[in-house]
């Protein structure tokens, strides 16, 4: 199996048009998670407007928290195998120092 070679996207050369490229297909993906995440986050509103045990809303807060980050890869996945392997290809070395800046970002 030969290594998929990324797609063509002047988006990504281009800073001042810096554009994601997602396909249809996770963009709805990362919809549906950001909207069951929307859901959960407006749920734990509830829990503490209703007194609900701390224990139980840490809980939720965890969840929540383990969802963001599971968009989070997603995102940071398809973003080295188009934007930043392009940017390389194309000799653009400054998205290293922009793709650590957000790596430590994620890791807070």
């Amino acid at each position: 199996m030969e290594p998929r070679q990324p797609e063509e996207h002047p988006a990504c050369a281009n800073p001042t048009e810096r554009k994601s490229h997602h396909s249809e297909k996770v963009k709805t993906n990362l919809t549906s998670r950001l909207n069951r995440i929307e859901g959960q986050v407006r749920g734990i509103k509830k829990m503490i407007e209703n007194d609900t045990y701390c224990d139980d809303v840490l809980n939720q807060i965890s969840a929540v928290q383990s969802a963001l980050n599971s968009v989070g890869k997603i995102l940071l996945e398809g973003h080295l195998r188009s934007c930043v392997t392009e940017r390389l290809q194309e000799g653009d070395t400054e998205v290293i120092e922009e793709l650590l800046t957000t790596v430590k970002k994620l890791m807070k």
